[in-house]
């Protein structure tokens, strides 16, 4: 109903007609004052029939949050509260912050942007109940124990799953399981990366009928984890005993960092491996940081407290772009760590002589950019991302300071791994090769060292990424091809003044060829002498400067202008694209 009335009137005014007009009628009325075309005010009348309140001719004008949104408020609040309070006194003493302080140090005050599934399970703990504490508090399931959402991070948006410890220790029932899948399948959709704040105990047992197995079950996870593989990066950071299914999803992501002093990771707990072998250990030997840091290489980074998590992950980020589509994001170019100049000085003239290759890494990237992953898991080889000239780039060198370089099989593992993940995010490589080649002997072949060895030379050929090898010192035997030589397809392959390439070194080579003809000499001063002769020989045979005068390699390069020739090359072959065999798949993993 309209009604109109003098422009001189007050809004009281206005207020009190439109309210005495629409008790009177049982309709809402709109108030126009004067000769206005809009309603300066309207009252409106709810469905049953009871007064309601005056507003702007909009509909917003002074409505305020009704009963129900405060009611809405409230249970917001109180799920957001988390587990039993019992509970959350408890994880101070385990060093770890309550799941939502946990986004809040991760995100900022205002944690996620959105949160997904708030309400999951709801019904079944609390109820429909007006009053939040007629509840029983030991029932407590906010958010069936799991929170799923989306949220900015070092200004890249990211999708994040965070198990609430308080909630039956983080278990998975039925609608957490549902909410984790929900966020993986819009991760495939969006092309954003996928951060996984891992805080849980398992499946929840009791309620195993309602998501084991089900088609759509936790199972699921791990499908879904095969097919994010490669197209988003998915991070973990782990937060505690990570046991059974669990343990997964920390081993299917592209990267896990797990915390000291808090995190564990294994397929059973010591009191089931007891049970099962008769075993005695504790949590920390069989799953703690520093064992899958040196021994499993399930943790690529292993952090001192929750916010070095936080910092490491960041620093990670930054090399990655958000899905396989993209290239990696770049950053303002800065200096060498230690001056090029000094880079011949580093590597010694005696090829067997050790020596940190870091100290070359540190002479060829952007000062501080390289950023190792997997340090203490086979050491022989450094995998780690860099910057060259503010581009990222995937560093895979060989370790003569670690058992002469030589490739074990854990580090063809690693190395294997590393490279696999640079060429789904279309990070280009870098191979700084001085290695004897793989490792020998029967310890070696009982650790499957040719079958490892196969996978890292897997890697290296179906890597489409732009390639650069640089022969620092040896490259003898198999190791060449794991380094991507020539024949693997690099777009360069350059070498330092000190490079060699050859089947294998000067003393074994001796040994095999000339074993017989060095026997029959029977003077040692003269045998000696022989020796010296065809070492020297066969050195100039394998020499840089003999493989650049048969266009084996394609540039000796002074060493002070190294960083300059690899920065350029980068930059040329940026957007190189390769072709590879059309197949469904190789058969090799």
């Amino acid at each position: 109903m309209k009604v109109r009335i003098a422009a001189e009137a007050s809004r009281d005014e206005a207020s009190a007609i439109a309210a005495a007009v629409a008790e009177h009628v049982g309709r809402t009325v709109e108030v126009y004052v004067g000769d206005s075309e809009e309603p300066t005010l309207v009252r409106e009348v709810t469905t049953d029939g009871n007064d309601g309140s005056d507003s702007d001719g909009s509909g917003d004008g002074d409505l305020g949050p009704t009963d129900r949104e405060q009611r809405l408020r409230e249970e917001i609040a109180d799920i957001e509260r988390g587990g039993p309070e019992k509970y959350r006194e408890r994880l101070a003493d385990q060093g770890k912050l309550f799941v939502r302080d946990r986004l809040e140090l991760w995100f900022g005050e205002d944690g996620l942007d959105f949160e997904d599934g708030r309400f999951a399970g709801f019904d079944d703990w609390h109820g429909n109940s007006p009053d939040v504490e007629e509840y029983d508090e030991g029932t407590r399931l906010p958010a069936d124990g799991l929170l799923t959402g989306a949220a900015t991070f070092e200004g890249r948006k990211l999708h994040v799953m965070a198990n609430d410890f308080t909630v039956k220790a983080g278990s998975m029932a039925a609608k957490g399981v549902e909410k984790f899948l929900r966020l993986q399948e819009r991760a495939l959709k969006t092309g954003r990366p996928a951060l996984y704040l891992v805080d849980s105990s398992g499946g929840r047992i009791d309620q195993q009928r309602g998501f084991f197995a089900n088609r759509e079950g936790i199972g699921k996870f791990y499908f879904n984890h095969s097919r994010l593989s490669g197209a988003v990066p998915q991070i973990c950071v782990l937060y505690g005993p990570c046991i059974a299914g669990a343990a997964y999803t920390p081993v299917f992501s592209d990267f896990t960092v797990m915390v000291r002093g808090m995190s564990a990771l294994a397929i059973a707990s010591p009191r089931m491996v007891e049970m099962v072998t008769g075993e005695d250990i504790d949590l920390e030997t069989l799953g703690g940081p520093d064992m899958h840091a040196r021994h499993s290489g399930s943790a690529d980074l292993v952090a001192d407290d929750e916010e070095h998590a936080r910092e490491l992950v960041a620093q990670l980020l930054s090399y990655l772009p958000d899905n396989c589509e993209e290239r990696p994001p770049s950053a303002e170019p800065s200096p060498p760590a230690e001056p090029t100049e000094g880079l011949d000085g580093v590597v010694p003239q005696e090829p067997n002589k050790g020596y940190d290759m870091h100290r070359v890494i540190d002479r060829v990237v952007d000062g501080d950019s390289f950023f190792e992953l997997q340090s203490q898991y086979g050491p022989e080889i450094l995998t780690g991302f860099a910057r060259v000239d503010g581009r990222a780039i995937g560093v895979v060198a060989n370790q003569p300071s670690q058992r002469a370089g030589a490739i074990f099989p854990d580090a063809a593992r690693k190395a294997a791994e590393f490279v696999w993940k640079c060429d789904a995010f279309n990070v280009p490589l870098l191979y700084l090769c001085d290695t004897p080649g793989f490792m020998a002997g029967s310890s070696v072949e009982k650790e499957g060292i040719l079958e490892a060895g196969k996978k890292m030379i897997y890697a290296t050929s179906e890597a489409t990424v732009p390639k650069q090898c640089v022969v620092v010192r040896k490259a003898y035997g198999a190791g060449i091809y794991a380094m991507s030589g020539p024949a693997y397809d690099p777009e360069s392959t350059l070498a330092l003044p000190s490079g060699e390439i050859a089947i294998m070194g000067p003393e074994a080579a001796i040994n095999a060829v000339y074993a017989n003809k060095l026997d029959a000499i029977d003077d040692p001063e003269e045998r000696a002498e022989r020796e010296r002769e065809l070492r020297e020989e066969y050195r100039r045979d394998i020499d840089a400067r003999r493989m650049g005068s048969e266009v084996v390699i394609d540039e000796i390069v002074p060493p002070s202008d190294l960083r300059a020739e690899l920065a350029a090359r980068f930059e040329l072959y940026e957007t190189v694209e390769k072709d590879r065999p059309e197949k469904k798949h190789g058969s090799i993993l």
